[in-house]
């Protein structure tokens, strides 16, 4: 059983991204690890070719963007694309450039693939997810963020990706859906949301223009009962990152003024809590018993 690893990245030390320590974290698992390396003004490209000299598993891919495409985020499907359709392994696991695998789940995560690798129902892994928002102590709880994704994919499928964030499986009659899953058992560490602020301002002022729109950043801020307190342990890996580029001092505003959309995820939390129902965007068919 052979494992690809793959992600995509551009600008990735202007904008803030712990790309490194991404990679790093999961190198022990793969047998190679693609990258789609978009041309950069920063020293992105330089941080790679080093990191590949620590490690030859690494391939490069240089790209450039197309920066016309600004349709719902779809330049990130390309580039995903680009990277994934370079695999040569029986699993492809996408890693984005601001989340983290955490060493002690290493072993668990290839027992998993090992459990399911002939069993070819299995189409993907879902993880768990850590959304990290303001600083590192502090994990977003609401339906509003995705509270599992899947990131392992079996190689051998006809698919795609509509976005960066999820996959869809080609069916006989060359329509797209969600892939078949089975739980990885192990969680992913977002730390996209707790960054810098001014590395903030900049990642939203170029990412929303591939999504036709004009976005700018002020501060974070969200509805406080969407977040809950981290007690658990981040990875080794990314502890220099958390340490000196990441914001120290944020608290949840307690006077936050709630918009529509928080309102909606405070009542389906409530709808949750009640019934026990998980009401987050679910991107896969989960698959029982497997």
């Amino acid at each position: 059983m052979r494992i690809s690893g793959f992600t995509f990245i551009r600008n990735g030390c202007s904008l803030g991204y712990p790309f490194a320590a991404s990679i790093r974290s999961v190198m022990p698992l793969c047998d190679e690890f693609i990258i789609a390396v978009g041309e950069s003004s920063d020293d992105t490209l330089q941080v790679l070719k080093k990191l590949q000299q620590e490690y030859p598993l690494i391939r490069l891919l240089e790209t450039r963007w197309n920066e016309n495409m600004q349709d719902r985020g779809f330049v990130y499907a390309q580039q995903k694309m680009i990277a994934h359709y370079s695999c040569t392994g029986d699993w492809a696991f996408y890693l984005e450039g601001d989340e983290v695998l955490h060493e002690q789940d290493i072993p668990r995560l290839r027992q998993r693939l090992k459990e399911v690798h002939n069993k070819p129902e299995v189409e993907c892994l879902v993880f768990d997810y850590y959304h990290f928002f303001g600083s590192p102590e502090w994990v977003a709880i609401s339906p509003g963020w995705y509270r599992r994704a899947p990131r392992i994919l079996r190689n051998t499928l006809r698919s795609y990706s509509p976005d960066g964030l999820y996959f869809l499986v080609m069916d006989k009659k060359k329509q797209g859906r969600y892939p078949n899953a089975a739980t990885a058992n192990v969680p992913i560490y977002h730390y996209g949301h707790v960054r810098k602020r001014e590395d903030m301002q900049r990642k939203v002022e170029q990412v929303s223009k591939y999504w036709g729109k004009t976005e700018s950043f002020d501060q974070y801020d969200i509805d406080p009962m969407a977040l809950a307190p981290f007690t658990g342990q981040h990875p080794e890996t990314v502890k220099s990152w958390l340490d000196n580029d990441t914001e120290t001092n944020f608290q949840p505003n307690p006077v936050h003024k709630l918009t529509s959309r928080e309102k909606k995820h405070r009542w389906m939390m409530k709808l949750e809590k009640r019934f026990g129902w998980e009401l987050s965007k679910k991107h896969y068919r989960l698959l029982k018993d497997v």
